[in-house]
């Protein structure tokens, strides 16, 4: 009778070894193809906020929602299309939320690529801790008030009926829910929650996150969707006064990143 010959422990070692080698190769290409998939999803999901957004200016006379410094809030005011469907809500990088029970106020800390905000006070129908990971630019809004939050009303846009519509900014990937960038605005010192403090000032470090390699989606006022690069956003028409072509000074962070 022959005897059965197995594996010796070197072709076993051989054969692991050749394993992980085809991992290693693998897995960074895994990587990408799943970040290029979440991208997809995320311009899925402001595909239908696009469509929200020109169904809501249809039903309000071709014009944006007029916000006072009290109320005209869009997550109030588009509440009952949104609400009954979280998953187009939030980008599927951003599966964090942030105290999605309203218990903390962890938004005031600032916020990052990863986390959507969820600490928004109750209103109406509409409870505390809603979430989402896609933010207005407020100067979209019809300025109710002579200024809104010290922002005069002339720089403000009010209507998706604009001409230069593609190149103005209109929801997108965000950390907080709303923000009104200014060409001034610096770019935030480090990619991480500490370089993003709330508040209005340097408000476009609430739009500036490496949530897709070096880039975030956006609707624009045109209600088209597309990839917008970090570096772009100071190229954007945020407002009537936005100055494009400002200088701006990149942080270490972003060395070698697209779109200057």
């Amino acid at each position: 009778m022959h005897r059965r010959r197995g594996f010796t422990l070197i072709e076993l070692l051989v054969v692991i070894a050749i394993i992980a080698l085809l991992m290693s190769i693998l897995m960074p290409a895994l990587s990408r193809v799943r970040r290029q998939a979440r991208g997809v999803v995320c311009q899925s999901n402001l595909k239908q906020w696009g469509t929200i957004w020109a169904m809501y200016a249809d039903e309000n006379n071709g014009m944006f929602p007029t916000r006072r410094s009290d109320r005209g809030r869009w997550i109030d005011l588009l509440y009952k299309y949104y609400h009954k469907d979280p998953k187009f809500r939030i980008c599927p990088v951003a599966k964090k939320i942030a105290a999605p029970d309203g218990a903390v106020d962890t938004l005031a800390l600032g916020g990052d690529a990863e986390t959507s905000w969820g600490v928004v006070a109750p209103s109406g129908e509409r409870p505390v801790g809603t979430w989402g990971s896609y933010g207005i630019n407020g100067w979209v809004y019809v300025c109710g008030d002579t200024t809104l939050y010290g922002k005069p009303k002339e720089a403000f846009w009010n209507s998706p009926n604009i001409k230069g519509a593609a190149q103005v900014p209109l929801f997108l990937d965000c950390w907080f829910w709303c923000a009104w960038p200014d060409d001034t605005d610096s770019v935030p010192v480090v990619d991480g929650r500490e370089g993003r403090l709330s508040g209005d000032v340097d408000s476009m470090n609430r739009f500036c996150l490496n949530r897709h390699s070096q880039a975030v989606n956006a609707v624009f006022v045109d209600f088209s969707v597309r990839k917008v690069w970090l570096k772009e956003l100071w190229r954007l028409k945020w407002s009537k006064r936005f100055n494009t072509s400002v200088e701006v000074d990149w942080p270490d962070w972003m060395d070698g990143f697209k779109g200057d």
